[in-house]
């Protein structure tokens, strides 16, 4: 085609449709309500971060002093705690686990920290002691690294999947491959508690029942004061649940539970009402690592990759979509993909980056006006 018989193309930029496209580009993308901060896997200018071909973190749990506890991925795994109350404002590597190249789950019981790493040949649950809140790290600080205890397999030859603590912090409860197993957290003894499939992650249901992915359409329900496990105990809403990573979020204040079919469709699950009909539909399927804060609303990211975040709020049912994830505080920084999530001590929500050169990423929801 000579240069003659081409056509010029022009816009309208005033035309609507143009001017909503270059708005969605420009404004729709990126975070629309919040701040979002992405903090290194150290101490700022003391530390160095944890090498980024281990630092993909998959694990998180919240001790009730508020401190955070990790695990990192990769070419070999890290347990660290992240402090960012009172003066503090860091991440200390608390153990490089050689051998182990994925971090399952952490867990915090009343006094100790339970580990859930996988090598290998299966997989492993490590313990130490809980950290204390320094009053601050001004002038004069240090840390030692505890002492692990290797706890050993709760299954032989079988990797953990994942794991949580229970409702009264005495016990763990984990899923390997093949079986639901519980780790004492005062003797740190563990006990195979019956055979369920290795699927998905569980969750502490508004009871204190222990519940997992039981095939395409049940979940099977562990009493913890019975001590007893129920197969296909609770039927789950119409969908393909079994294609697609399950991932769970519990509101602290009455137990409840959110979770998410492979669609994105939003759902919330009480152990005596059983499941809601559908709450919404995430902007990206499927839905990823969710947390609810202090107030009830449920924040949480979705999509494969460059995932968007988005905000459930149950007061008024309404489900939108908060973009990307971008960190623009001393610097600039994009997150593409996270693994777990948690609820910190004043309500902010923790992101575990599963990414090379991971992050701690910090988001604080808008606070919502109130009606006079």
């Amino acid at each position: 085609m000579s240069q003659s018989q081409k056509k010029k193309v022009t816009f309208d930029w005033n035309a609507p449709e143009v001017r909503a496209m270059v708005d969605e580009i420009v404004h729709g993308t990126f975070m629309k309500e919040g701040t979002m901060v992405a903090f290194p896997t150290c101490f700022p200018g003391a530390t160095v971060p944890i090498p980024p071909d281990e630092s993909r973190i998959t694990a998180l749990d919240v001790a009730s002093d508020g401190i955070i506890y990790g695990g990192t991925s990769g070419r070999r795994s890290h347990i660290f705690v992240g402090m960012f109350h009172g003066v503090t404002g860091m991440i200390f590597d608390l153990r490089a686990v050689d051998g182990a190249m994925r971090t399952a789950a952490v867990c915090c019981g009343k006094e100790r920290l339970f580990a859930c790493v996988n090598f290998p040949r299966g997989g492993r649950v490590l313990a130490a002691p809980l950290q204390p809140l320094p009053f601050d790290l001004i002038q004069e600080w240090g840390f030692e690294r505890p002492k692990f205890d290797d706890l050993g397999e709760p299954v032989a030859g079988e990797a953990i999947l994942h794991a949580v603590a229970g409702a009264s912090r005495d016990f763990v409860a984990g899923i390997t491959t093949h079986h639901l197993f519980a780790v004492d957290c005062r003797t740190g003894k563990a006990k195979v508690t019956g055979e369920v499939p290795g699927a998905g992650r569980i969750a502490v249901a508004s009871k204190g029942s222990i519940v997992g992915l039981d095939g395409p359409n049940h979940l099977w329900r562990f009493d913890t004061a019975l001590g007893t496990l129920k197969r296909h105990a609770l039927e789950l809403p119409k969908g393909a649940w079994d294609k697609s990573p399950l991932f769970w979020a519990r509101d602290a204040r009455n137990g409840l539970l959110y979770t998410a079919d492979p669609d994105g469709r939003l759902f919330s699950f009480d152990e005596e009402r059983g499941f809601s009909a559908a709450l919404g539909r995430a902007p990206l399927a499927p839905a990823g690592p969710m947390a609810v804060t202090h107030d009830g609303r449920l924040f949480g990211f979705c999509g494969p990759e460059l995932a968007k975040m988005f905000r459930y709020d149950p007061a008024s049912g309404d489900l939108a979509d908060l973009g990307v994830a971008v960190s623009v505080i001393e610097r600039r920084r994009y997150g593409y993909t996270f693994a777990d999530a948690a609820t910190g001590r004043d309500g902010e929500l923790i992101f575990g980056e599963d990414d090379e050169f991971g992050h701690l990423w910090l988001y604080f929801p808008k606070i919502q006006a109130q009606r006079v």
